[in-house]
């Protein structure tokens, strides 16, 4: 199950790495802050960055958030556990945990093997079809169209609106144009 932690934003690598010395590794399986990779224009040259998708998160899964939880209390950079209700942790929604997934790829092998790895929404490729209609060919907005708000091609970059902890929230991820428009 996937929680989500609140965390000072830009020390989410700070706060893996301080959970990953004093958790024991069968109490939890990945800790993460994801990424995305984008195409940036710099004096006229688009350059590859990496940047946080949600700063100042970081996201752990575990099947015992109660222990996490008393564990977590010796990190000294951890702020709280979203979604506290009372004495329970609410996990990620299904659906929460469905985009995540499809964003980061998680479930066709990418992103999901050792602890400590990178958690990175590539570059989705579009395209042009009939009607100059924009397509997504590859890439992890693939079969997320209902979920895209905007795409601005002059950016390179997609506006995707996600529900994140119950509310809604928007994501920008890089796009690739694979043809000009023409």
């Amino acid at each position: 199950m996937y929680y989500v932690l609140q965390v000072a934003p830009g020390y989410e690598e700070k706060t893996e790495t301080h959970i990953e010395a004093i958790l024991p590794d069968d109490l939890y399986g990945h800790c993460f802050h994801p990424t995305r990779h984008l195409r940036k224009r710099f004096h006229g040259v688009w350059k590859d960055t990496h940047e946080k998708l949600l700063p100042g998160y970081v996201f752990l899964t575990t099947d015992d958030i109660q222990a996490v939880f008393m564990r977590l209390k010796e990190v000294p950079l951890f702020t709280k556990i979203l979604g506290r209700d009372g004495d329970c942790f609410i996990r990620l929604s299904d659906h929460e945990v469905d985009w995540l997934e499809k964003l980061l790829r998680l479930n066709e092998g990418r992103n999901s093997g050792q602890k400590g790895g990178r958690y990175e929404a590539d570059i989705s490729k579009i395209g042009f079809g009939e009607g100059n209609e924009i397509k997504i060919v590859s890439g992890p907005l693939k079969d997320m169209e209902g979920m895209l708000r905007r795409i601005n091609l002059h950016k390179r970059m997609a506006e995707v609106e996600i529900e994140f902890m119950g509310r809604s929230t928007v994501v920008y991820l890089g796009i690739e144009l694979l043809e000009e428009k023409g």
